[in-house]
């Protein structure tokens, strides 16, 4: 059995709309950690137009802002993750850690395969 592995995604849906899955949660972490959503989708290999886009998908799928952006200024603006889209992430990747948790407590207790 241990050639086998199992593999699974989780997504997050409001209505017809994906809100959260494992794309989005990595953009919104790098924007926590750079500040800028430009430089978070450089840093991750996307498309500023493609990251604007889940940003602001995210944004109007969720009950309030998950990111908040600013533009001009001394500092040149910037995009900050809110506390409300912290507790989204911190969800989602609890969620996502117990489903993984489960499916491989699952495999492993099947014989003969």
């Amino acid at each position: 059995m241990n050639d086998y592995k199992i593999k699974s995604r989780i997504w997050i849906e409001v209505g017809d709309n994906v809100l959260l899955g494992e794309g989005r949660v990595r953009l919104l972490k790098e924007i926590a950690a750079q500040g800028s959503l430009s430089k978070a989708a450089k840093s991750i290999g996307m498309s500023y137009k493609k990251a604007w886009t889940l940003v602001d998908a995210v944004n109007k799928s969720a009950k309030e802002a998950v990111v908040t952006t600013s533009v001009g200024g001394q500092k040149g603006g910037g995009t900050v993750v809110t506390p409300y889209g912290k507790n989204l992430i911190a969800a989602f990747e609890q969620i996502n850690k117990k489903c993984w948790e489960f499916l491989d407590q699952e495999f492993e207790s099947l014989d003969g395969i």
